[in-house]
C-alpha cells in the first residue's frame, strides 16, 4: 500500500479570511482533508506549497520596500 500523504498542518492555525497563513490550505481543504483520497491530498499539498511561496514572496517584497 502506498504511503499516505502527510498533512501539511504545522499546528499554528492562522486563518486569514479563507486561507491558513501557516500551512497554505483553504478553509475548505482543511475541512475535507480526512476524506480526501491520495491524489486529492497530493494536489492540495502542491497548491498549498505554491500559496505559501507566494505569501513569502509578497512578505519579502513588502519588507524590502520598508
Amino acid at each position: 500500500m502506498a504511503k499516505d500523504i502527510e498533512n501539511p498542518c504545522v499546528s499554528l492555525c492562522q486563518l486569514n479570511s479563507e486561507l491558513c497563513v501557516s500551512c497554505g490550505r483553504t478553509r475548505e481543504e482543511i475541512r475535507k482533508w480526512r476524506g480526501m483520497k491520495r491524489p486529492e491530498k497530493m494536489a492540495t499539498v502542491q497548491r498549498a506549497a505554491a500559496r505559501m511561496k507566494a505569501i513569502a514572496k509578497k512578505t519579502a517584497k513588502r519588507q524590502g520596500s520598508e
